[in-house]
């Protein structure tokens, strides 16, 4: 499947595209075997994490009112635009004008008593169901913001070629390289998502999965 350098400016649920920059090809059974495993790994994880998942919600409804969930536009396998769900565990507010601004520690917009929903990806949870549909996957790079994309590309060259694959829960770069927002952090991820969708394996995911579950408390979330 290509990959290519892109405009971001969204043309209807796509990003325009320039010119191919790379090429990664994973075969079919490697595709439909990583499917099944997102497919029936999301499935577990709804059933799960359910009594997480309406405790989030409550505590969410309690402190800072509807809406409990928000979604945001994405960058999705070969450009396309994705809306990702999560729990919203900052203030309504929390970006006047519409502007992508990185967490800070000790963020000030971040909804009291919703921190260890950050630091313990609870609040990714409502990702499951974009694995359901097939606009994620268990394990790839994590989906970034039109916006975020567009700041960094610059500073970031061939930060297009992590679109290659489908963008996932966890990932190679997640477990190597941990939370970052960083011009540098963002290099280092970029060089790991590289990596493992140059190397699609069904065993490679069930490691990643394995390796995450002890990372899942993140002290570096903001």
């Amino acid at each position: 499947m290509a990959c290519e350098s892109l405009q971001f400016e969204p043309t209807g649920n796509r990003l325009r595209t320039l010119k191919s920059m790379t090429t990664f090809g994973p075969s079919l059974t490697f595709l439909l075997f990583k499917r099944a495993l997102d497919f029936t790994g999301a499935w577990l994880g709804i059933l799960l994490t359910a009594p997480v998942t309406i405790f989030c919600a409550l505590w969410i409804l309690a402190m800072d009112g509807r809406p409990v969930l928000y979604s945001q536009w994405r960058v999705g396998q070969d450009g396309w635009l994705f809306r990702i769900h999560k729990f919203r565990t900052m203030a309504k507010d929390a970006e006047r004008g519409g502007e992508a601004k990185f967490a800070i520690a000790g963020d000030p917009r971040i909804i009291p008593g919703c921190a260890w929903m950050r630091k313990s990806h609870a609040d990714e949870l409502p990702q499951l169901w974009n694995i359901l549909r097939g606009k994620m996957s268990l394990v790839g790079p994590r989906p970034e913001r039109p916006e975020i994309i567009a700041q960094m590309r610059t500073q970031v060259p061939g930060l297009e070629r992590r679109l290659a694959g489908r963008p996932g829960l966890t990932g190679l770069a997640q477990i190597r390289n941990g939370y970052s927002n960083d011009v540098r952090g963002l290099r280092r991820k970029l060089a790991y998502d590289i990596r493992y969708l140059r190397r699609p394996s069904v065993w490679a995911d069930l490691r990643l999965l394995l390796q995450t579950l002890p990372r899942l408390w993140d002290q570096m979330a903001m």
